[in-house]
């Protein structure tokens, strides 16, 4: 499988973004999505979480309130609504698609920085 991460960019505190991952496998629905983000000289931090059919989110501390993650599987395509942000959240964001705890692939990453 083949991720594809997309609208990442630079925004002001307190505005939103909408990332995009689309992936090419034809099995989609079947895989746990997640997003990750790394930010400058810190290790890649977990984001968040949606399951295959998209019932089950769950999302780390630091943006629970802010960030939803959706997906549809229809369009082979995971998404992660940012809204509030603040400049502690400026990191490259990455997806990641895995079947259990097993790692299938990581998107290339996309840029987000959010000004003061």
């Amino acid at each position: 499988v083949q991720l594809q991460a997309s609208g990442g960019g630079l925004v002001q505190a307190g505005g939103s973004l909408r990332l995009s991952c689309v992936a090419s496998a034809r099995t989609f629905s079947t895989y746990v999505m997640d997003w990750f983000r790394q930010a400058p000289g810190k290790e890649r931090e977990f984001v968040g979480t949606i399951s295959g059919s998209g019932y089950r989110r769950d999302y780390a501390d630091s943006v629970k309130g802010r960030f939803t993650i959706s997906r549809d599987n229809a369009k082979n395509t995971v998404y992660l609504q940012m809204n509030s942000l603040k400049p502690e959240d400026s990191a490259v964001y990455y997806c990641r698609a895995r079947l259990g705890s097993n790692s299938l692939a990581w998107g290339q990453g996309t840029q987000v920085t959010v000004s003061s």
